[in-house]
């Protein structure tokens, strides 16, 4: 579809598959003979569901968002009508011929396809009602109401039978629901069984002998039931909501499966007598799924058979349950790292896969207190959570104490200057979103660290008073007192002498700061001297290609001086060594004639062929000339 799948449905003989989406309004229809796609048809308005009449495709009715009725023949749209109220659903009578709508109303509207026109309607209880059903044996009329009630009515008498208070029975003690039960699905399974679910996301199972549901079943999503299927040849009971599939026993109520597509659901459609099922989504493309428990292949598609006998034969295990994925790192900390290449370790990715036996065993070995320090911190945060609930005195966290009294200064200074008209603003110190820097003790402040005394050069002056009192809140808290005191600090004149002091000396206590830091690199410069000298210079060696001799480092520095000059610079070079010819045509252009360098074992390999051919060019010679010389002496004999 373009956007969304809103229902699908299968033709009777099986041949046919249709699904209506949007946008466009249009219905689809697929020939699964030809596994292809038979016709497309553009609609005026969305489709709430639609109905196949015949065993094919020849008769459809399409239920209409605007109150509109449309009928479908072979050759396409064949009449349409409007029903008084908005519908949602509707159910085919097949003895009278007779249609019947439930939606927005009380009523429930008839239309007889043999006189073509509306008959009396039924006149209900409810106020509104979402879904309707037939029995496909003895043709009884259900619908599910807004109220969470199941009206049943008699076809041939129009009375009503009976009625079940469903929403009753869905809550139950381990349900919780947020608002009153509406039914958002029905279906008739034989005689005498009738699934029917809500829209709490509970699914209830009837015998239509009694008025208590035979088994209760929740898919505790709190989303609407959507779609209930019945499957004979398992006793299974496929229900869906818009998040999930389950597929549970009809009589025990347990899980056989489950499935969650990517998207929303909208509908689900179990093909006859197989194994597949189809989903409607709100996805372009409409999943098909084949379950080969459930039954086999349908027979246009019994290629699947043979896919899954195969892919029984050949089971490839890659679903890692009771292992633990671990990394080089991680293999060396635990000391396992001799492992690696055995069957106890599987490569996978950037690491391994172990056994999680294998795995706890190694990691008590290698911490066996791991445990007990875990305790411990457990233990000591549940006291800090008991005494922070006592009536305390001032405390200040146990890490970067001398920047939260800091704060706590400011916060004191600016409560007296601040107006009374302005707000209050957040301490950095209750602010959740700061809390980790009091208590992680990775962020304590260094104060050693280079760059915190170049920032501040007087930080060791200034915070003097705050050091002392630090010591005397230690002291407070030690002795526990219930009373807290104020230390006592400098008088108003030693501050005032002391801060002018402070701005005086910013310079020297600069200068100072920079002192002792180049003092501390010189420091660090002999110590890694000293390690330089100790340490012992071992010999490198270095491959040379196969097929070159090595001269000289001089001669790499040659060829990367002799790379970087340019093209010109190059041939000019060449043409004065004699390894490049050039000489102007006739036709006015120019011809380069390069003839490529010999490396000296070239040369030995000629000088050694050229000294070959000498010798053997002497042997022949000599050769040549002792024949002569027997040829003389049997003509003189």
């Amino acid at each position: 579809m373009p956007t969304v799948c809103t229902k699908i449905k299968v033709s009777r003989d099986g041949q046919y598959v249709m699904a209506v989406g949007t946008y466009k309004p249009r219905i689809r229809c697929f020939d699964t003979y030809q596994l292809s796609q038979k016709f497309e048809r553009c609609l005026d308005s969305e489709v709430v569901t639609f109905e196949i009449l015949s065993d094919d495709y020849s008769k459809i009715v399409f239920l209409q968002c605007g109150r509109f009725v449309e009928f479908h023949s072979q050759h396409g749209h064949y009449y349409r009508t409007r029903i008084p109220k908005f519908g949602r659903d509707f159910s085919y009578h097949y003895p009278s011929c007779d249609l019947y709508f439930v939606g927005a109303s009380s009523e429930v509207y008839r239309l007889n396809l043999e006189q073509g026109r509306f008959l009396n309607s039924l006149q209900t209880d409810a106020s509104e009602s979402n879904v309707c059903d037939i029995n496909p044996v003895h043709y009884l009329f259900a619908m599910g109401t807004a109220e969470g009630k199941v009206e049943c009515w008699d076809p041939r008498t129009r009375n009503r039978v009976g009625l079940l208070d469903c929403a009753l029975s869905s809550v139950t003690a381990d349900t919780e629901i947020d608002g009153l039960p509406s039914i958002s699905a029905l279906k008739f399974d034989g005689a005498l069984n009738m699934a029917v679910g809500t829209s709490t996301g509970q699914v209830l199972l009837y015998d239509l002998r009694s008025s208590n549901p035979l088994i209760v079943k929740d898919h505790h999503y709190g989303l609407p039931i959507k779609s209930i299927q019945f499957q004979r040849q398992l006793d299974l009971i496929i229900s869906a909501d818009s998040r999930i599939i389950k597929m549970w026993n009809k009589d025990t109520g347990k899980i056989f499966t489950s499935m969650e597509p990517e998207y929303d659901i909208n509908d689900v459609c179990l093909y006859p007598d197989s194994g597949m099922l189809m989903t409607a989504n709100e996805a372009p493309k409409m999943n098909i799924y084949y379950i080969p428990v459930l039954g086999p292949a349908p027979k246009w598609c019994s290629f699947l058979d043979n896919l899954t006998e195969e892919l029984e034969e050949n089971p490839e295990s890659t679903v890692y349950d009771d292992y633990k994925f671990v990394t080089r790192k991680d293999l060396e900390n635990l000391g396992l790292a001799h492992l690696i290449g055995s069957s106890l370790l599987r490569a996978y990715m950037h690491g391994f896969f172990m056994d999680i036996r294998l795995y706890h065993k190694a990691k008590m070995m290698a911490n066996p207190f791991a445990y007990e320090e875990y305790r411990r911190e457990k233990i000591r945060q549940k006291i800090e959570e008991t005494r922070a609930q006592r009536v305390q005195l001032k405390k200040l966290p146990k890490v970067n104490k001398e920047l939260a009294l800091k704060l706590i200064e400011e916060e004191e200074e600016q409560q007296v200057t601040r107006k009374r008209k302005q707000k209050n603003l957040p301490s950095l110190l209750k602010d959740d979103r700061f809390k980790v820097m009091f208590e992680n003790p990775d962020f304590q402040v260094d104060e050693q660290s280079e760059e915190f005394r170049l920032l501040n050069p007087l930080v060791s002056k200034i915070s003097e008073k705050r050091k002392r009192k630090l010591k005397i809140l230690e002291e407070l808290e030690a002795q526990e007192q219930e009373e807290e005191e104020e230390p006592e600090g400098k008088a108003s004149d030693a501050e005032s002498s002391e801060s002018s002091d402070d701005e005086k000396g910013w310079v020297e206590e600069v200068r100072k700061q920079r002192k002792l830091l180049r003092q501390e690199e010189k420091v660090k410069r002999q110590e890694r001297f000293k390690e330089d000298q100790q340490t012992l210079l071992k010999p490198q060696f270095f491959e040379i290609k196969e097929g070159e001799e090595f001269r000289s480092f001089k001669d790499s520095a040659k060829k990367q001086k002799l790379m970087k000059k340019t093209l010109g610079d190059r041939l000019k070079l060449e043409e004065k060594l004699g390894t490049l010819n050039v000489s102007d045509t006739t036709v006015g252009s120019k011809q380069a004639t390069f003839k490529l360098k010999k490396s000296e074992q070239q040369k030995k390999q000629q000088e050694a062929e050229k000294q070959h051919r000498q010798e053997r060019k002497t042997l022949r010679r000599s050769a040549s000339h002792l024949r002569s010389k027997r040829g003389r002496g049997r003509l003189f004999h």
